[in-house]
């Protein structure tokens, strides 16, 4: 049900509501009960809007009804000017009303937004000490929303007009408050499928300053982008420009959302819930798009599945590289710019997390199973970039859990159960930084953890890493990368009952004792290493602390390893050692420690 209308009609539906909401400030040429014809932007065949205000009730007013009239009608542009420089005591409008339709495909979509209770107190040179909407409602092809008050504090209305250039905004560049204190109630939203219920919003503050392109401008070049699939130089260049200039010109508040509940029916007539228990957006500046974050995210659906997160944040997004670059390009943007500076234009994106997420739904690959499991926590964090690529990596995960099907067809799975496991628990970790100033990265952490089974861990130096690497010459790139080395490494295995597992597994299909089995075992392991490091010197120290950690005697093995030569260990002697592993044991240094 929820996807039974065809994509075309649902689209009309709601391009009818988001040309209603937009109406008012974006469409200065509609008039009070006068049908204006427009071509919609996508596959309509025609549109047409009412606007009615009833009443209008202006105290010491320096505008007069009529212009106000107009102004909430629409003609905006036409009154700009009288706009910013308002002045009055108050003026109330008890209701709006926004009727309009559209023809797509030869099907009538009607519809009607209604807002109530408008008042502007106390406003002086364009800014209201006080505006509120007491409330709005929509009316659309049988899908209706109700939205509660809205209000917002020093409203500077000529500051608005002067970000979009339809005042002069007198020389200004710097950051100026549009409004302070934002507040949303909530509201609701009720269709044949789906109804929803929605949380309170607010924004402490808004500033901006204003653009370089005027509102003519930007709608120019948006409608021109949107009719060239393939626009010209000059044209993309212009665009690019526009946006850099709109991500460079506002600065908030972070953004507090009580989130929403929805319950509706999908296309099988299964009840669904959808609900997030809240978001946060952080606070916007110029050149950077902040945190988004989602508490208490739930879907379900009765008798097929539920998947919840307790918390997932998209992390920030450092837009200045981009930005710089695109400011610095030439007024016409080709392709053959948007290759050579396709690295420039990557943004320093710093990652994302989510936590406590729980799943419980059919197998897509196996109808008849289930996937049932979860995540205890999961983060990447990306930092230090270099020509769009990070040089700090910083990725771990904890209690990722699922349960082992009994009648599962994965290799690797059967295995687990047969060691008598039921279900896995494991972590894993990546923790990677260039050092610049020594040309190396420091690799502080790989490793992976099961619960109640080990943890292996490897950690180390990746030497001769210049900044060549990173570059934007690829053939230099690749020619640096050849030259990369390691200089040491350091593998840390901490037994916690894998091996009592395999042990005994092992010891009842042979029959045997498993202690004796590990003494066995424990002494082919030394005695292995012994002969394949042959005189080494570190051979029997290696040997033996293989057979205390095989043996069980000691549950966690260290073993370390340093290349001889100071440029470390090259891709060519790894190479070499793929037709004879023994070249490598003259050009390393192995320590082993078994505790």
């Amino acid at each position: 049900m929820l996807a039974s209308n065809t994509p075309r009609r649902r689209f009309a539906n709601l391009a009818m509501v988001c040309l209603a909401t937009v109406a008012l400030p974006a469409a200065p040429a509609w008039a009070q009960k006068t049908k204006t014809k427009h071509p919609a932007p996508i596959a309509a065949a025609s549109s047409s809007f009412t606007v009615d205000i009833p009443t209008i009730d202006a105290v010491d007013s320096n505008v007069d009804e009529a212009t106000l009239r107009d102004i909430f009608s629409g003609k905006i542009v036409d009154h700009a000017a009288a706009l910013a420089d308002l002045t009055a005591a108050s003026i109330t409008i008890p209701e709006i009303t926004l009727s309009g339709s559209t023809l797509l495909d030869g099907v009538q979509t009607e519809g009607t937004i209604v807002f109530s209770d408008i008042v502007l107190s106390n406003v002086v040179d364009g800014v209201a000490e006080k505006i509120t909407l007491g409330g709005a409602t929509t009316d659309s092809h049988g899908s209706t929303a109700s939205f509660d008050a809205m209000s917002a504090s020093t409203f500077d209305i000529g500051g608005v007009l002067g970000l979009y250039g339809l005042v002069d905004a007198g020389g200004q560049s710097d950051f100026k408050t549009i409004y302070t204190d934002l507040a949303f109630a909530g509201g609701s939203i009720d269709t044949p499928d789906v109804q929803c219920t929605i949380g309170s919003a607010s924004v402490a503050e808004f500033k901006a300053r204003p653009l370089k392109h005027s509102f003519a401008d930007v709608m120019a070049i948006t409608s021109a982008m949107d009719q060239n699939q393939d626009p010209d130089p000059k044209l993309l260049g212009d665009f690019m420009r526009m946006y850099v200039d709109m991500l460079t010109a506002f600065e908030t508040s972070p953004v507090q959302f009580g989130g929403f509940d929805c319950a509706g029916v999908d296309d099988q007539d299964n009840p669904v819930t959808f609900s997030v228990a809240g978001l946060e957006m952080g606070g916007m500046t110029p050149g950077f798009y902040p945190s988004f974050t989602i508490d208490g995210l739930d879907i379900g659906v009765e008798g097929d599945g539920h998947v919840s997160f307790g918390n997932a944040m998209i992390k920030g997004m450092d837009l200045s590289g981009p930005i710089a670059a695109i400011e610095a390009a030439p007024e016409a943007i080709d392709e053959a710019w948007l290759t050579a500076n396709g690295r420039a234009l990557i943004p320093a994106f710093e990652g994302f997390s989510f936590s406590d997420v729980a799943v419980d739904m059919p197998d897509p690959d196996a109808p008849a199973e289930r996937i049932v499991g979860g995540i205890g926590s999961f983060d990447l964090t990306l930092g230090s970039y270099r020509h769009g690529i990070p040089t700090a990596i910083d990725m771990n995960a904890t209690h990722i859990t699922a349960d082992i099907p009994a009648d599962t067809q994965d290799e690797q799975l059967a295995q687990f159960l047969a060691l008598g496991l039921k279900s896995i628990d494991v972590g894993f970790a990546v923790d990677a930084l260039w050092n610049e100033a020594e040309d190396q990265i420091d690799i502080r952490d790989i490793s992976v953890t099961g619960a109640d089974l080990a943890t292996l861990k490897l950690a180390g130096t990746i030497s001769n890493v210049t900044e060549t690497v990173f570059g934007l010459d690829l053939d230099a790139a690749i020619a640096a990368a050849a030259k990369i080395a390691i200089a040491d490494l350091k593998l840390d295995i901490l037994d916690q009952g894998l091996s009592d597992l395999i042990i005994a597994q092992v010891a009842t299909e042979q029959g045997t004792d498993p202690a004796t089995l590990r003494t066995v075992y424990a002494g082919l392991a030394q005695g292995s290493i012994v002969s394949i490091l042959a005189d080494a010197a570190d051979a029997q120290k290696l040997g033996a602390a293989i057979n205390s950690f095989t043996s069980g005697k000691a549950k966690s093995l260290i073993i370390d390893m340093t290349a001889k030569a100071a440029e470390g260990l090259s891709l060519e002697d790894f190479y070499a050692a793929e037709t004879d592993p023994a070249s490598l044991i003259d050009k390393v240094t192995i320590d082993a420690t078994a505790k």
